[in-house]
């Protein structure tokens, strides 16, 4: 039941709310978008939806939808963390996302931090393009990091993950220079990139192969083999960034989305149906405070994250995905879409951490990926396969996030020196800031361990820094209300600016995470000053 109520809750939304959302942006494809009026073959390149979809899906569906649901989950128990997810999804995170996407096509398919310009001033474009390229670099390097570790210790994810990059360049030439239908080429492809997880799993070739001549015994071998990861996936998102979209990364991240699409599939055949899991065990409300203290509010909202809302996801619907849509109203499936679908995989998650009855050693990532296979055996997958399923697909998650958010930080640098910066010049300083976050050390942790502990907040608070300036634009610019858009952002300003004071607090002998929070706050003040003043200023005539 609480699958399938989370279904059809998301259904309705998507078909009331998202007719509500078309009214109010006044979605017409008469309109020309940026795709066809800036087509310029590298990043202005009109998609088919489906293609776009599975685009924008994967990028946003970073490991947040898991991993937040499940430690909410754990803390506070499954039933605080399923509403936020539904509520959130719906009325919160889908309208924030399908706003920036909107916002983004009507403002030559550049940022948010263009919208900010426009409406709000200079001083606040610039405010938020440094925020959220700081927020940008920080998830390059984690994301880095994530994949590396997942990739070392599961050969069958690294064997997938590498062949569909490949096939990925292949699906990219037939369809855009070819000509073949997509139809036949997702045919073809498809299977060939779930079918690889099966065949790794089965030959003892794959993980001799993968080690790379390392002993995977010591732990030499294994940070040999991290490192190695990552100097390879530092080569691919540089690719990824600079190379036309549709050759790698939109063709990629659309093959990726039907391995996740398959583990929806999976984990909902197993919500539904899996009635020998006991679940009972786990509690639907353990309090208002967690094991640790940490009360629901604001901890909740800031830990689910992803599974609700993200300010990473306007970003990419205003930076890689605005700049591919054809007509104006495939952003009700593509942004407002996209955020139910990632609300359905946080409940899943949310499943996986209830039948396993608490977090398993190896954390969210490995209770998602053997929650999952036991949801596959209802079908008659080993569990093991099952599981490397998941662990592919939450490393899908993470890998099509990590080259987005690699675009992305260029966009944002870009747009900062008013596009003085070559594509090249602009990767090359966001991959550097990252690998310095990833190999710089102090007292024994990694610069972005350390750091680490304020995405969340920072994330969510892009997010509120996102809704008040759409609220500004529908304001002034669209001269419609913008109360739907404006109770979000309030709700979400003040629960991360809290969020935010908390963990300086906490860290106060950190200096590296409370200088960075501290001025990732006044950054963000700054900006709903000049925001709130742009509101005072009235529709604009």
């Amino acid at each position: 039941m609480m699958f399938i109520g989370a279904a059809v809750f998301f259904i309705i939304a998507y078909v009331v709310y998202g007719k509500f959302l078309t009214n109010v942006f006044n979605l017409n494809n008469d309109n020309k978008t940026p795709a066809e009026v800036y087509f310029d073959g590298v990043d202005y390149v009109p998609a088919h939806p489906a293609v776009l979809l599975g685009h924008h899906f994967a990028s946003i569906a970073g490991a947040g939808p898991i991993v937040g649901p499940i430690t909410a989950a754990a803390m506070f128990g499954w039933l605080p963390a399923y509403i936020w997810c539904l509520v959130g999804s719906a009325f919160i995170g889908g309208v924030h996302d399908m706003g920036a996407l909107v916002a983004s096509i009507r403002h030559k398919g550049l940022s948010v931090g263009e919208v900010v310009e426009r409406w709000i001033g200079h001083r606040g474009k610039k405010l938020f393009l440094t925020f959220t390229w700081l927020a940008l670099v920080l998830v390059v390097a984690v994301f880095m990091e994530l994949a590396a570790q997942t990739f070392a210790a599961d050969p069958a994810v690294a064997f997938s993950g590498t062949l569909y990059i490949f096939m990925a360049l292949i699906f990219g030439v037939l369809i855009y220079r070819m000509g073949l239908s997509l139809f036949i080429s997702t045919l073809v492809m498809v299977p060939i990139v779930i079918g690889a997880v099966f065949y790794a799993d089965s030959v003892e070739w794959v993980p001799q192969f993968f080690a790379f001549g390392r002993d995977l015994s010591t732990p030499e071998g294994k940070a040999s083999l991290v490192n190695l990861w990552r100097v390879a996936l530092t080569v691919y998102i540089f690719a990824a960034s600079v190379l036309p979209v549709w050759l790698l990364l939109q063709p990629r991240d659309y093959l990726a989305s039907y391995l996740l699409y398959f583990s929806v599939a999976i984990g909902a055949i197993g919500m539904i149906f899996g009635k020998q899991f006991d679940v009972s065990s786990f509690p639907a409300f353990t309090g208002f405070t967690s094991a640790k203290g940490d009360f629901i509010w604001p901890i909740l909202f800031i830990t689910v994250a992803c599974g609700a809302i993200s300010g990473f996801h306007s970003l990419v619907g205003s930076g890689t995905t605005a700049k591919q849509i054809r007509r104006e109203k495939d952003a009700v499936l593509v942004g407002y879409g996209a955020m139910l679908i990632e609300g359905i995989v946080a409940v899943i998650a949310i499943g996986t951490v209830m039948m396993a009855g608490k977090i398993l050693e190896g954390g969210p990532n490995m209770t998602y990926g053997k929650g999952l296979g036991q949801f596959a055996s209802l079908v008659g997958i080993d569990p093991k396969v099952g599981a490397s399923l998941g662990l592919l697909a939450l490393n899908s998650f993470i890998l099509t996030s990590l080259d987005t958010a690699t675009r992305l930080a260029r966009y944002q640098l870009q747009e900062f020196t008013d596009m003085k910066l070559d594509r090249y010049t602009a990767t090359a300083i966001g991959v550097g800031a990252a690998l310095f976050l990833v190999f710089y050390k102090t007292g024994g942790k990694a610069a972005w361990q350390l750091i680490w502990p304020v995405f969340g907040a920072s994330n969510q608070l892009v997010a509120a820094l996102a809704l008040l300036a759409l609220g500004v634009w529908l304001k002034r610019g669209l001269k419609k209300p913008n109360g739907f858009v404006m109770v979000p952002m309030f709700f979400m300003f003040v629960t991360t600016i809290a969020a935010l004071v908390l963990l300086i607090k906490a860290n106060l002998a950190n200096h590296l995470l409370a200088g960075i929070s501290i001025l990732l706050l006044v950054l963000a003040l700054l900006m709903a000053r000049e925001g709130f003043g742009a509101l005072q200023k009235g529709p604009e005539k």
